[in-house]
């Protein structure tokens, strides 16, 4: 159990969140949700103790242990994959590595031996002879192959590092755990499986997340962090979203209802004041508006963007060919006969565990990196607009506000026009000042997806649009293309956004391509899609 009292938490003159008293449950799966800038991460380090409140307490048993997914990647360069799982569990590492230091001594005395035994009793309290096959299945079940077990974590790459700094905040199974992005970097059927593991947990877990679906599969409880404060509602994403829409508009129409109570007696007021047989009526209703309040709604940190892909022309029927693509990266193929059609309607979800795979096949698609091989080639009628992974490019060292960085990409030169587009992308007032450079990873990606909005594309090249985006950009960025009619060609670990953008799936995996016209869920479920993932990935396709 974690309990809070009064936790407040400043950042300069407004707070964050302040006045904070909530429990949260053993046994449940909370949800912490907020507009970008909220304090989630925040209020996971005040919980950690990794960040002290500037008031209030947090209140937590002594004999619970606590592991939170650590952030950053560089920690544990020197330690090997399996030394960094071990040292999840702070207590049982401890152990292993004196009672080892134990073992090496040359001159081992009687009083090292009582030592040792102590802690070989402590080591298996510990359930330690079980950690190594333990912390094996976690990062099997994270896609960590067997060979990288023994490497240092240095010489991994980061995608894997990732799933390490995963599987050690799982091993163990701590009483609470706090995990801050745990779906960030991992493909659809990881996140399978870290839904399938802490639906199995009895423990206490926060998660933060913008993966809609992985809130919905895993969530008891959703604690939401919006006007200030903390409130905690029963169920899943998808609950909390009917409870507070609906709670909303109550409150709203609670509102309008008062408001116009108040015009109708003002307006009475007014009429019979000065009128003798009326003014005992009038009076009364003079003391009934004294008496009525309307409540202001708070103002809510959720903003929505309004995105809109619009195309100038329809697609013709003959998209995109690609044919034997090859291409080669510091002596490593990534990509090796790659062959498909691209048709009129197609809305394509490339998925896999590389995600060098996918973004260097985007890159070459939009004519930003040339292939080794093979051709691609656009339909006449095709205009396609790109939003990339990386998009450093477009604004490092960028000495540019947002308007004259927008207005680059923008047939409509007005600035009228600018700051009216921007203005809807949540870029208002001064913002629209701030010089592109010095923009946040969610504002770039806003960037980005206006600077598509201006091409009138009928085709779409996403690779991981939702990265950076808050869970309001991402809702507005889904609705935008379900809306959208031409073709989308689209890499993303959101499964939500796969789910109801995609028809046809293709996925990368080391020793081959799937590619089948099914939307998500049936492509998950196919018999026949199960048999030839598992020949992709050697054997090892368990979603």
């Amino acid at each position: 159990m974690i309990t809070t009292h009064g936790i407040t938490v400043n950042f300069g003159i407004k707070p964050l969140f302040e006045d904070v008293s909530i429990k949260f449950l053993p046994g449940n799966c909370y949800g912490l949700i907020g507009a970008n800038g909220a304090g989630k991460s925040t209020f996971v380090k005040v919980l950690s103790g990794q960040l002290e409140p500037s008031s209030g307490q947090i209140e937590i048993p002594g004999n619970l242990r606590m592991a939170t997914l650590e952030q950053d990647q560089f920690k544990y360069d020197d330690c090997t994959v399996l030394e960094t799982v071990f040292q999840g569990h702070p207590r049982l590492y401890a152990v292993s590595q004196e009672r080892d230091a134990l073992y090496a001594k040359p001159d081992f005395s009687e009083e090292d031996g009582n030592r040792a035994a102590e802690l070989e009793s402590e080591f298996a309290d510990l359930n330690g002879y079980e950690a190594e096959a333990e912390a094996g299945s976690f990062l099997a079940g994270l896609g960590v192959p067997q060979d990288l077990h023994e490497r240092k974590m240095g010489e991994i790459e980061p995608g894997y590092k990732v799933r390490v700094l995963l599987a050690q905040a799982v091993f163990g199974t701590p009483d609470i755990l706090l995990l801050d992005e745990p779906t960030n970097h991992l493909d659809v059927h990881t996140v399978s499986w870290l839904e399938d593991y802490l639906g199995r947990l009895d423990s206490l877990v926060i998660v933060v997340s913008h993966d809609r679906r992985f809130l919905n599969n895993v969530c008891t409880h959703i604690a939401d962090i919006d006007f200030g404060q903390i409130r905690i509602y029963v169920g899943n994403y998808d609950w909390w979203y009917q409870a507070s829409e609906l709670a909303l508009q109550q409150k709203r129409d609670v509102q309008r209802k008062n408001a116009d109570k108040v015009k109708d007696l003002k307006a009475f007021i007014q009429r019979f004041s000065s009128n003798a047989s009326k003014a005992k009526q009038a009076t009364s209703r003079k003391k009934l508006l004294d008496k009525l309040t309307i409540d202001q709604l708070p103002m809510s940190n959720r903003k929505y963007p309004h995105i809109a892909f619009k195309a100038e022309r329809p697609c013709g029927r003959s998209v995109l060919r690609v044919e034997g693509l090859r291409k080669e990266i510091d002596g490593e193929v990534v990509l090796d006969d790659v062959t498909f059609m691209v048709h009129k309607g197609d809305r394509i979800a490339f998925l896999g565990p590389d995600a060098r795979a996918k973004t260097t096949l985007f890159r070459i698609l939009a004519g930003e990196m040339e292939a080794d091989a093979g051709i691609v080639e656009w339909g006449q009628t095709i205009t396609p607009a790109y939003l990339p992974n990386d998009n450093e490019m477009y604004f490092k060292d960028i000495e540019l506000n947002l308007v004259d960085w927008l207005r680059q990409y923008s047939k409509d030169q007005h600035e009228q026009y600018v700051r009216g587009f921007l203005g809807r992308m949540l870029f208002s007032g001064d913002d629209t000042s701030k010089f592109a450079k010095v923009l946040s990873g969610g504002e770039r990606v806003r960037c980005m997806l206006s600077r598509m909005m201006q091409v009138g594309a009928n085709v779409l090249l996403l690779d991981e649009p939702t990265n950076h985006l808050d869970l309001e950009s991402i809702t507005a960025l889904n609705n935008g293309l379900q809306a959208f009619e031409e073709c989308v060609l689209l890499s993303s670990h959101d499964r939500e956004l796969v789910g109801t953008t995609a028809n046809r799936i293709m996925e990368f995996g080391p020793h081959g391509m799937i590619d089948r016209r099914l939307e998500f869920d049936q492509y998950v479920e196919n018999v026949e899609v199960i048999a030839e993932r598992e020949r992709i990935y050697g054997g090892h396709a368990a979603l």
